[in-house]
């Protein structure tokens, strides 16, 4: 059985071994709705979704069925996209009505995105005129905005308001959240002017008006704000929540750091993915789903292989004449595509944290170009010894010494300047950096390896 430990009434799962998915598989199975139910009570919600991802796909199927919608809402939440879809195809539109009412609007919107058209069109048809606007509004943004992640519930009052009369309103109100941390001021217009922490206004005499113990000049979000940004925006100013404005100033929401931490894990995890080639991709996705995602890119590199072989294919001479060149090649390639590589990957960071902007790029790229020297000089040396004591042959110890260096100062540059590049092209540099980087320091590496190594063997 899965190692447990207790938090409250609930279990946090620490290991779900395989002895706990088969019995909970055969309950299902069986049909043992008590031990289903008192299973999924049992444990926090982000450890049912883990179990649900562990299951087959027939026996999800079967639970699913078993439990119809009964099941805690914000277990769908914590499902991974493609778990998600798959659950909620097998939902009625009723169902999946009661499990949108139950979550808060960015959550709900969440469990929109993953819906088919037709079906995403029937549930908003039959929610409430206010909810219905309130989601229609969401999803009108672009994905990756402050918009779709921030939730429309908050709290705001008047800044003429006294502690008294908004501790009487939080109390009363039952369409506040039911958690929040602080309390936004607003104008008559419904611009925020401040906000005040909630345990200020516990610890603050009633007659106090709201305005003398706000903190003024709030940090706010667009909602256009690109999602990333708002991660950075949460780090730099040590935020636990921030309210949302839209192109009028006027508050329409509210961001809390829980909602930045899903998104600054899903920005990492998409740019590891995004360098590897295989673009959003989830464990539990389709053969045939990853064979697509994956299919583009092991194409593309299929053609810059191709690139890489014709650069050979024009010094056959000298590697018939010098078959050791045909040896060491792959050294020199391998070297510099990894050089590279490593200089990417710290760009990409940089980028992505803000790191490398316009006043200190010429002094980044000029230290990558040192590094490339240095690290060429280094590796040229111990290759040419090497070599040198392999093949008894200065002249080809030094020519592989050359190129080493030649290559590494490449990818050193290269590394930084092709993600820069496509920044600038509102391409997305993890995505692509990748297959160039890796092109261009083989290209590069063959071209001077084998380019001298001709000079010196064929004249």
């Amino acid at each position: 059985m899965a190692l447990l430990k207790s938090t409250g009434n609930k279990k946090v799962n620490l290991d779900f071994n395989k002895e706990f998915i088969n019995t909970f598989s055969e309950k299902i199975e069986n049909g043992n709705i008590e031990f289903i139910n008192q299973t999924l009570k049992d444990l926090h919600e982000a450890d049912v979704a883990n179990l649900i991802e562990n299951l087959n796909p027939n026996t999800r199927i079967k639970l699913i069925e078993l439990e119809a919608f009964n099941i805690n809402p914000e277990i769908f939440v914590e499902l991974n996209e493609s778990i998600q879809s798959e659950v909620l195809q097998l939902l009625s539109i009723d169902s999946i009505i009661k499990i949108i009412k139950r979550l808060e609007s960015d959550n709900a919107i969440k469990i929109l995105e993953n819906l088919e058209k037709d079906t995403k069109e029937k549930v908003l048809d039959k929610l409430p005129p206010k909810d219905k606007f309130l989601l229609e509004e969401g999803l009108s943004y672009p994905e990756d905005s402050a918009a779709r992640i921030m939730q429309r519930e908050f709290t705001a009052v008047p800044s003429n308001w006294t502690v008294g009369q908004t501790i009487d309103y939080v109390r009363e109100d039952k369409d506040l959240p039911e958690e929040f941390l602080e309390i936004f001021i607003v104008d008559n217009d419904f611009k925020p002017i401040g906000t005040v922490p909630s345990s200020r206004v516990l610890r603050t005499s009633r007659d106090l008006k709201m305005n003398s113990i706000m903190i003024e000049m709030p940090v706010l979000i667009s909602a256009n704000m690109d999602k990333e940004e708002v991660g950075h925006t949460f780090e730099n100013y040590n935020l636990v929540s921030a309210g949302v404005v839209n192109k009028n100033n006027k508050l329409v929401g509210m961001i809390t750091a829980d909602d930045v931490v899903t998104v600054v894990q899903e920005e990492a995890e998409e740019d590891v993915l995004h360098l590897a080639g295989v673009g959003d991709e989830e464990i539990t996705d389709s053969v045939m789903l990853k064979t697509k995602r994956r299919f583009n890119w092991l194409l593309l590199n299929l053609f810059t292989a191709l690139l890489a072989t014709w650069v050979i294919s024009n010094f056959g001479a000298s590697i018939e004449q010098m078959v050791a060149l045909a040896f060491l090649m792959p050294i020199v390639a391998s070297m510099g595509g990894n050089a590279g590589m490593q200089t990417l990957a710290v760009t990409i960071r940089a980028i992505a944290t803000k790191e490398l902007s316009k006043s200190n790029f010429n002094r980044v790229v000029g230290k990558e170009f040192l590094i490339g020297i240095l690290n060429g000089i280094i590796f040229a040396i111990i290759t040419a010894v090497i070599v040198q004591l392999w093949f008894k042959q200065l002249n080809l110890s030094l020519l592989i010494g050359v190129s080493m260096i030649l290559n590494m100062i490449v990818a050193g540059l290269f590394g930084i300047l092709v993600p820069v590049s496509l920044k600038k092209l509102n391409i997305d540099p993890a995505l692509a950096s990748s297959v160039f980087v890796t092109t261009i320091t083989d290209v590069i590496g063959f071209l001077s390896f084998l380019g001298l190594g001709s000079f010196y063997f064929l004249n």
